[in-house]
């Protein structure tokens, strides 16, 4: 199930869509290993024989191979409930970034979501054990400002190529920031156009929150000043 797109922005574009690694279900795949051993466990345990007399080896065979397959029959029904929920889950949690933020929802009922603007991040973690670098999973820790901090994203598909992305398009946005900032600078202050020396401030005000870089900073400031 895509993010729809109806609740991107004006302007706004898709860079990622994804779902969880299929290593979200580890759990469930170890679970349904296990059943699989006992199944062939109960197979080899000899049936006895039902009109035995009671008590002797051959009807306690019987009844221990009968409740035993009972058991083992519980704990599939169990199994296939919880990877039906957790397909459930892994359906309708998404990691996506965007031109503009990174969202993340997750839940079938209940559900919660994260949303961090791109112009918000301050440094992006990716970590990958051994075994998820040979399968292609890992987790992201993205550091923010606000109240929040850190959020952690794990089984992310190729954390390493997220994080590039993730990059590339926080720098798309500030070049889209800077762009706006030169285009519209005489219309922030209301009706009023903006004088030259207050686009300058205001240019170092964006260059102090590293929206704009140095480098932007100067050149926008010189084709200021050669206006005046």
């Amino acid at each position: 199930m895509p993010y729809p797109r109806e609740l991107l922005n004006e302007g706004e574009e898709l860079s990622l869509d994804l779902r969880p690694h299929w290593w979200y279900f580890a759990r469930n795949f170890l679970f349904g290993v296990v059943l699989l051993v006992l199944a062939i466990m109960v197979a080899f345990i000899p049936k006895g024989s039902s009109s035995a007399s009671s008590g002797s080896s051959d009807n306690l065979l019987q009844l221990i191979h009968k409740y035993a397959f009972y058991v083992w029959a519980f704990m599939a029904l169990i199994w296939v409930i919880m990877l039906i929920a957790q397909y459930l889950q892994w359906t309708f949690t998404l990691f996506v970034v965007t031109t503009d933020r990174i969202i993340f929802r997750t839940g079938v009922i209940a559900k919660r979501g994260v949303e961090i603007p791109l112009e918000r991040i301050n440094n992006i973690n990716f970590g990958q054990t051994i075994f998820e670098r040979i399968i292609g999973a890992g987790s992201l820790e993205i550091e923010s400002a606000g109240e929040d901090g850190q959020s952690l994203f794990k089984d992310v598909r190729h954390p390493d190529a997220v994080q590039q992305e993730i990059y590339r398009c926080m720098e798309g946005n500030v070049k889209k920031t800077a762009r706006y900032t030169t285009d519209g600078l005489q219309n922030l202050g209301g009706s009023a156009p903006m004088s030259i020396p207050e686009q300058i401030e205001k240019l170092a005000q964006l260059r102090d929150q590293n929206v704009i870089t140095e480098a932007e900073f100067l050149d926008k400031k010189q084709r200021l000043l050669d206006q005046m």
